[in-house]
């Protein structure tokens, strides 16, 4: 003993007494703190040793900031890092704490602590000993304690964790529930008592198998004020129920929670230290698939929806992600395409993405690029959207025009359950208000007139309660004004016509594209493309829901003649009509009515017929070696042989009396035939014409 005080006075020196000692006291959690105070009292009672180690109580430090934190790292804890601050800056001579797993229980931290501390001269104390980090055997001694401290808790750990998930297979571990169920005093779990909540919990349900995504069933809770239970799990059990404004994330998180279809589930989610962020304590959590839940225990929890029906909520939530190199066709959104999502390459097998062009972004095509993403490749395909859209647009009206009185007699129906559901909730809101409002009128009641300093709060209380009811009220009333949906028998009638002709219905300026696309995947599952299996056509093959397939060609639109889907029957059919000694309006009358069609969709022209015929090298109709023209054409208007005929001259003359403008003639284009307007005035007064020349030439020849 006397030799131990002797070692312990050597140590501490006046240069480690005239800095200052700092005392670290830490308890691991909240609870701790609440429930073992002994614990927390023995360290503040370290005060004491300081004194007793020759440190006067001025220059004595107390660092509890860190009560309620884990010493596993040191990113969280303000007082350890102050610790280490201040022997960095050589003010400490004499770190206490009452064991070496107070100051840190990793032995990356310790050993930090230790190379300061002999760094810059500074002891560590515990509750037993003095050690100087400088000599050897003291360092080791140090060293020793910290591996033992990390060793500890990482047994610790392994048991606890052992006991609960062994506790957790057993589905007796006690966890959080979501608002919808209650835990009863002997344990037993019901679904919450509350109507109201029971209701808005089956209308998120409802309306999510309805919309088919939690942004449309937040902004249809959002439209009509329907706000959302929630449970702040804040201080200790039971935790009040608050109402919020519906969001996203609220209505995500009830559709993901399991318990609502009545599963007792432990380990969703675990920790990454990996992805732990500096600075996000709350970080790092990691959400493991479904697959690999440790425990997951079915029909424990009274349910608000079977479990199949949860694991089809759950593929939608996933496919409702536009991943598309991870074959999630997305949620139908408001763009022009109508197969967003939906439609496959059949080159690949994967889902095609969407791509936007034009000024206005007016041109959606469809696009494959895994090819380029992972190899490096030139893409696929890509398909232009609307052409597609428009076939599949007409093929899902044409299988639908059987049940058309089918889809009137369910709308009918689905408008008159909407409107009762939505009174059903208001209702429910309006029953809450009143009985909040009841409530407070007892307690103010109940309590003693003479005694004002509660009355008045109570009344204060009232008074609030009633105003938010009649609040309540009146937002009842421009609601019911507003959403007024009693189905008339005109009503019905108009239904019923619109239903016997569903494009009105397609159409329909109401009708956004978002409910287009809708509609589209009730009947259809998917569209596979193959835009390069022929020339100028596209192959789909339509996937519907009942398991049927329908395949299809679609003639595109192309750039040049080169990619023409029936280029040779066309060359061979200009080529027959031109044989026949057909001009070119009249071959592009024919081919207009043999049903062929440009290469941009629209009717064949003769200024098109004689640019082709320019292109594939057709020389002009000739008969007896001469240009092969009718002497008037069917308007009336003459040719230049017709006019060389009748007025008695060349064609040549014809020709120059044209460009002189003597004879007025158009010509659509160069190499074309000529259309001459003459009357028969003109005719008459072009041959006295003819005939005075040769008489002036003929005397002129006499008179040589």
């Amino acid at each position: 003993m006397i030799m131990s005080m002797l070692e312990t006075a050597s140590k501490a020196t006046a240069s480690h007494r005239a800095k200052l000692a700092c005392i670290y006291i830490r308890q691991s959690s909240l609870s701790q703190v609440a429930h073992h105070a002994e614990s927390t009292e023995m360290q503040y009672r370290l005060m004491d040793r300081a004194v007793a180690l020759g440190w006067p109580r001025d220059r004595i430090r107390v660092l509890d900031e860190d009560l309620g934190k884990s010493a596993t790292s040191a990113e969280d804890r303000q007082g350890f890092q102050h610790l280490i601050a201040e022997i960095g800056l050589g003010r400490v001579g004499l770190v206490l704490s009452l064991d070496a797993s107070r100051l840190a229980r990793n032995c990356s931290d310790w050993h930090r602590l230790i190379e300061l501390c002999a760094l810059f001269g500074a002891l560590i104390a515990d509750g037993e000993q003095l050690y100087d980090p400088r000599q050897y055997h003291d360092r080791l001694v140090l060293g020793l304690s910290g591996m033992m401290s990390e060793a500890e808790l990482h047994q610790l750990k392994i048991r606890l964790h052992a006991g609960e998930q062994q506790k957790a297979e057993r589905g007796e571990l006690r966890v959080g529930l979501p608002v919808g169920l209650e835990r009863q005093r002997d344990g037993a779990v019901i679904l919450n008592p509350d109507d109201e909540i029971q209701a808005r919990l089956r209308l998120v349900f409802a309306k999510f198998d309805e919309f088919g995504t939690a942004r449309a069933v937040m902004r249809y809770l959002c439209r009509h004020d329907l706000p959302l239970p929630t449970r702040p799990r804040c201080g200790p059990e039971p935790h009040d129920v608050v109402w919020q404004k519906a969001n996203a994330h609220r209505v995500i998180a009830i559709l993901h929670n399991p318990a609502y279809a009545g599963a007792y589930v432990y380990g969703r989610s675990t920790f990454d230290p990996a992805k732990r962020r500096a600075g996000h304590p709350g970080s790092g959590l990691v959400r493991r698939p479904l697959g690999q839940w440790p425990v997951c225990l079915q029909g424990i929890y009274p349910a608000y929806l079977s479990w199949e029906h949860y694991l089809a909520n759950q593929e939608r939530l996933q496919n409702n992600q536009n991943r598309y190199e991870q074959n999630h066709h997305g949620a139908p959104r408001q763009g022009q395409a109508l197969l967003q999502g939906i439609v496959l390459c059949a080159r690949c097998g994967s889902r095609m993405s969407l791509r936007y062009s034009g000024p206005q972004g007016e041109y959606p095509a469809y696009r494959c690029a895994r090819a380029r993403h992972e190899f490096d490749a030139p893409r696929c395909q890509e398909v232009r959207a609307l052409a597609l859209d428009a076939e599949i647009e007409r093929q899902l009206l044409e299988a639908l025009a059987p049940d058309r009185l089918a889809v009137a007699l369910s709308a009918m129906e689905q408008i008159k359950q909407e409107g009762a559901a939505l009174r059903h909730q208001w209702q429910l809101r309006l029953e809450r208000a009143r009985y909040e409002a009841q409530r407070a009128r007892r307690q103010f009641n109940a309590v003693e007139p003479e005694n004002r300093l509660v009355a008045r709060n109570l009344e204060r209380q009232w008074e609030d309660k009633l105003r938010a009811a009649e609040e309540l009220e009146h937002a009842h009333q421009h609601w019911a004004q507003q959403h007024d949906d009693a189905c008339t028998e005109a009503d019905r009638a108009a239904i019923l016509t619109l239903g016997k002709d569903l494009s009105k219905v397609w159409n329909a300026p109401t009708t956004t594209a978002g409910d287009r696309k809708r509609l589209l995947r009730l009947v259809i599952q998917s569209v596979v493309v193959d835009a390069r299996r022929e020339t100028g056509r596209v192959w789909y093959r339509i996937n519907w829901q009942t398991g049927a397939t329908t395949e299809q060609w679609l003639t595109r639109r192309v750039q040049s003649y080169a990619e023409y889907p029936q280029l040779k029957q066309l060359q061979e059919r200009v080529h027959a009509l031109n044989a026949k000694g057909k001009m070119d309006e009249e071959i592009a009358a024919e081919l207009n009515a043999g049903g062929f069609i440009t290469a941009r969709g629209h009717r064949f022209s003769s200024g098109l017929v004689w640019l082709l015929r320019q292109q594939w090298h057709i020389p002009t109709a000739k008969e007896n070696g001469k240009e092969h023209n009718p002497a008037r054409w069917p308007d009336g208007t003459y040719s230049i042989e017709g006019a060389a005929d009748s007025i008695g001259v060349t064609v040549g003359t014809i020709h120059k009396w044209v460009r002189l403008g003597r004879i007025k003639g158009q010509q659509r284009k160069s190499g074309m035939p000529w259309k001459l307007s003459l009357s028969e005035n003109d005719i008459i007064t072009l041959k006295e014409y003819v005939q005075r020349v040769r008489r002036v030439k003929r005397s002129n020849k006499e008179a040589s």
